[in-house]
């Protein structure tokens, strides 16, 4: 199975953790670049650590949160190679994947509840890139 890398500030550390704990009862390999309390932090280095294992193939897809997710997600998007996708709801996550192939998912802590979380995040890890005519847009992404 592979790496999935997780990364949060102080806002999504209780969530990082209910996540990590659930997917690891299901078999999944975590990297877990932190943090792991309440003590604040600055999201950018956490968002960073995710982006760089995922562009040095350590991990192939990572999850971001932070309160919002906005802040995580425009940290790793300034990530040549890195397609961070903010979802609040399964359908935008399928989409995510399926049209953008995105490959960070960026969850807001304060604005998602975990049972939603949860199930983006399993849709985020099974739902495939359709390919084809979206390939083309994703190419013009990383210029």
């Amino acid at each position: 199975m592979e790496e999935i890398a997780f990364g949060c500030d102080h806002a999504g550390h209780s969530l990082k953790a209910a996540i990590v704990e659930i997917l690891q009862a299901r078999g999944f390999k975590v990297l877990d670049f932190g943090t792991s309390s309440a003590d604040l932090v600055d999201y950018p280095d956490f968002a960073s650590r995710v982006c760089e294992s995922i562009l040095n193939q350590q991990a192939v897809q990572g999850v971001l949160i932070c309160g919002t997710g906005i802040g995580m997600s425009i940290a790793a998007n300034r990530y040549k190679g890195i397609r961070a996708a903010l979802c609040t709801s399964v359908q935008q996550t399928e989409l995510a994947r399926r049209h953008n192939d995105a490959n960070v998912l960026c969850l807001g802590a304060r604005i998602t509840d975990n049972e939603t979380a949860i199930a983006c995040l399993t849709t985020f890890l099974s739902t495939p890139f359709e390919g084809e005519r979206h390939a083309v847009r994703i190419a013009k992404l990383d210029v």
